[in-house]
């Protein structure tokens, strides 16, 4: 007889452990991807698609596994696949710099469709063992509930959240902060092994005993098929597909916001996950009247936002939060309400992961056919509603429900009416607008209030990227971040070789820009120079080349222009390693003035690839005009460690200057002279006003709560 005491410890402890697992990994694996595609938000909601469409798959087999199978057969093929698994991880632990992270030479050369690739690095790196843990907590509770009749297994769901969340947190608080990721994944390794032994353990254990559970038959299987309404079903998976895609979309607007981060990644995941551990643990934390009010004034303060999309940053991130707290928490509550008795309890955690999973469908496969924008997250508020003012209409105990249903029903139709307005509005203002895998970019027409010249933008998600003038006399006059007075209009004009090549001699200036915009650096070019650009994103490109006739800063230049698509730090790199490293005069950080960074651009490490790429008298000049963010202590840092010379040109927005607007620009450069001429020294900005004690950043560490306004 089987000490039911002492497996119901090791049932609960597998579940935990396989927990953690689960959700260190995905930070993990993400943050070892990120640098490699541009380090655009996309790469998690990819990541996201996959561990959603993995646990699917892992709850698919555990609710077959104890359905189709008997005892005997049960334990093998359970035991075959985590003994299979564990081979895997050792081998990759032996031939690659961890379990889990491939090695440098599986970078993207230029991958044609970024999430393909994505899914099939994660496939290989974290497929199989991913897989094997989603199976256990099922499977755990599913044994339980065998070998303990009348007892709900229920709790252990929540306990498996608990430890997701454990898992979670401990990743941007702990692990990050203190271990580089070879070493995470060696740990993580080691971690999977252990739960390996332990998993292996439970499955022997509970099929030794008298009380051994056999497979349920196919009679009873349809028996109990036919006591499921359709319609609960249905709910099952609505309500986890809007909690999913919530979750998505509200981690992808406040990381277009601020940074693609693993703390940024995280906060979202872990309210989600704790409206699981709150609803499946109890219903007395749930009461859907108040939670209507809670999704109300979350959603007021949504509307709010869209009016007023400059408020602190801060305070969108609470308050988006806030919203999907409200809204998962009643998709959760409703779907533990929904739950079948416990012997349906595998296919009850089927439908809910295949409602997660085609949330992560819509957001990364339909959104982008069907949305133009990021209209998702409208979309996630607008289906919430839906699906609570449909519940509503169904009583809670002995209540009275009527006036709740329709002021519910009232509030939905009026989200829906919105959304269907500012998805009008967006289309209507926009001359151009489309949208890939790093973002959505749109044309429209301005007015530029200080001469009332029109002109063409271009924006990125919520940043501008340049303008130009539609008047043919301002075409070619440089604009926005980039002005004759900006601290790179001032590096480019008071540097020797553009000042030699004016009066007739010397061989032209080569410039490198991270960062193609609407090209307007272009306009600085002289016969015999050379401006190459580097820009991942396609559409950008086109736009820049001329496509719509919306700008011509590219097409005009008098320089030699050359646009790279891809990273720009991947693509430096690799031209580097075949030898033909470009010697600029200039290299232009134009990557870090919209209000999301890639962090991986200004680490040591990418600076180390920069200045390798630039003259030995050259100038690295970064535009860090940010809203949220003050990057000077991070170049500081830079500057620091490779002994180079540090200036910043802080420039107003000049009355005189209509093409100008507010920037900050950091210059870095081995050679002070460069800093000297007096046109650029008397616009010198002092170095001070910020932090000098922070650790230098690196691919292994950053640290963005340190540098916030």
């Amino acid at each position: 007889m089987i000490n039911a005491q002492h497996t119901l410890r090791y049932y609960a402890f597998c579940i935990f452990l396989s927990a953690i697992l689960l959700f260190q990994i995905e930070p993990m694996i993400s943050k070892t991807l990120l640098p490699w595609f541009g380090g655009t938000s996309a790469v998690w909601s990819s990541a996201m698609l996959f561990f959603q469409i993995a646990l699917t798959g892992g709850y698919a087999y555990a609710n077959w596994l104890v359905r189709r199978t008997n005892s005997k057969k049960q334990t093998v093929i359970h035991l075959a696949l985590i003994g299979i698994s564990v081979c895997l991880v050792i081998f990759l632990w032996i031939v690659w710099p961890s379990p889990v992270t491939p090695p440098a030479n599986w970078k993207p050369d230029n991958a044609i469709d970024p999430l393909i690739y994505i899914l099939f690095l994660l496939t290989v790196s974290v497929g199989l063992p991913f897989f094997v843990l989603s199976t256990n907590s099922p499977l755990m509770q599913a044994w339980f509930s065998r070998n303990n009749p009348g007892k709900s297994p229920y709790w252990l769901y929540a306990l498996s959240n608990i430890g997701s969340i454990l898992g979670l947190l401990a990743y941007p608080v702990i692990v990050e902060p203190l271990l580089t990721l070879r070493w995470q994944g060696w740990l993580w390794g080691g971690g999977y092994i252990l739960f390996a032994f332990l998993a292996g353990w439970n499955t022997i254990r509970t099929f030794q005993g008298n009380i051994a559970p056999a497979a349920i038959t196919a009679e009873s299987v349809a028996s109990e098929g036919r006591n499921l309404k359709k319609g609960a079903q249905t709910l099952w998976i609505l309500l986890s597909a809007c909690a999913s895609l919530l979750v998505l979309a509200v981690t992808s607007q406040i990381t277009q916001e601020v940074a693609v981060i693993p703390f940024l990644w995280v906060l979202p995941l872990t309210i989600y996950l704790l409206s699981f551990v709150l609803a499946f643990s109890s219903q007395r934390w749930y009461q859907r009247g108040i939670f209507s009010i809670l999704l109300l004034l979350g959603t007021l303060g949504w509307v709010y936002f869209v009016v007023n999309p400059t408020t602190n940053f801060i305070i969108q991130i609470i308050t988006y939060n806030f919203i999907l707290f409200a809204a998962t928490m009643i998709c959760h509550a409703e779907l533990y309400a929904l739950r079948p008795q416990a012997s349906l309890l595998t296919r009850f955690y089927l439908m809910v992961s295949i409602g997660g999973a085609l949330g992560g469908l819509f957001v990364n496969l339909a959104a982008p056919f069907f949305f133009r924008g990021y209209w998702e997250l409208y979309f996630g508020f607008a289906l919430v509603w839906i699906l609570l003012s449909i519940l509503s209409y169904q009583p809670q105990g002995s209540r009275p429900v009527f006036l709740q249903s329709v002021l519910i029903a009232a509030a939905a139709t009026a989200v829906c009416i919105f959304v269907v307005f500012l998805v009008s509005r967006a289309s209507s203002e926009s001359l151009f607008i489309d949208r890939n895998f790093y973002g959505v970019v749109r044309v429209k027409e301005i007015k530029i209030e200080k001469n009332l010249q029109q002109a063409n933008q271009m924006v990125h998600g919520s940043t501008i990227h340049g303008f130009e003038f539609l008047d043919a006399n301002l075409r070619d006059t440089p604009t926005s971040y980039y002005s004759t007075d900006s601290g790179i209009g001032l590096a480019i004009t008071t540097n020797p070789h553009y000042a030699q090549h004016t009066l007739g001699y010397g061989s032209g200036m080569r410039v490198g820009v991270l960062g193609l915009g609407v090209g307007t650096l272009a306009a600085y070019g002289q016969p015999g120079d050379t401006y190459r650009f580097y820009e991942i994103n396609p559409v950008v490109v086109d736009l820049a080349k001329g496509q719509g006739g919306f700008f011509s800063f590219v097409k005009d230049s008098r320089s030699k222009i050359e646009i790279v698509q891809g990273d720009a730090r991947l693509s430096l790199e690799k031209e580097l390693s075949v030898g033909t490293g470009n010697q600029f005069n200039i290299l232009v950080l134009d990557t870090f003035s919209s209000d999301s960074i890639p962090v991986h651009l200004v680490t040591l490490q990418a600076f180390d690839i920069y200045l390798k790429n630039l003259a030995p008298d050259g100038l690295i000049a970064a535009n860090i005009s940010n809203q949220f963010l003050d990057l000077r202590p991070v170049l500081w840092q830079v500057a620091q460690y490779y002994k180079l010379q540090m200036a910043i040109v802080q420039s107003p927005a000049e009355k005189n200057n209509p093409a100008a607007n507010y920037s900050i620009w950091v210059l870095l450069t081995r050679n002070p002279k460069l800093l000297e001429a007096p046109a650029l020294a008397g616009n010198l900005a002092p170095l001070s006003g910020f932090r000098t004690d922070i650790l230098p950043w690196t691919d292994d560490y950053s640290n963005l709560i340190q540098i916030i306004k």
